[in-house]
């Protein structure tokens, strides 16, 4: 498996900051490679302090789900008590919300990218904006965590 190379990190990195910048935010961002590792953040003069925290959640959530966060509020949703025990699990918690995206090269998920500090949807507009300016897949089936009404854990 490959990761996200530091060249590669810094170039999304400094293209959300530019998308902060034209917003007029301070934002963080994190990149990781597949497993969840730490391969870059950034947090932006003026930044809130507890944004690092949150794009690297963010961030490794995209990478180790293999899915972007966006997409695990459906089970999250729909499963909230399984969830949020699964969420705790590793060296980060798992979120479900905007602006985490799973970085995926060649059909190979290589690590995942949060960011944080602005609205949800400008955090997800940003994080999308760098993944497929950066050349990356966008494509991403649906969870299949999600448990249908009725239908029991067991």
């Amino acid at each position: 498996m490959t990761a996200p190379s530091l060249a590669l990190a810094t170039r999304l990195i400094e293209d959300a900051r530019k998308h902060a910048t034209e917003l007029g935010k301070a934002l963080s961002v994190a990149v990781v490679d597949y497993g969840g590792f730490v391969v870059a953040v950034e947090r932006m003069d003026g930044a809130r302090p507890m944004t690092p925290s949150i794009a690297l959640s963010k961030a490794y959530s995209a990478a180790v789900m293999q899915r972007p966060t966006a997409m695990l509020k459906g089970w999250s949703d729909s499963d909230p008590v399984f969830f949020s025990q699964v969420a705790r699990l590793g060296q980060h918690p798992i979120v479900a919300t905007k602006g985490g995206y799973t970085l995926k090269q060649d059909g190979q998920i290589i690590g995942g990218i949060g960011v944080s500090g602005g609205s949800p949807d400008e955090d997800e507009d940003i994080v999308q904006a760098v993944v497929a300016a950066a050349g990356l897949e966008t494509d991403f089936a649906a969870w299949a965590g999600v448990r249908k009404e009725g239908e029991s854990r067991g």
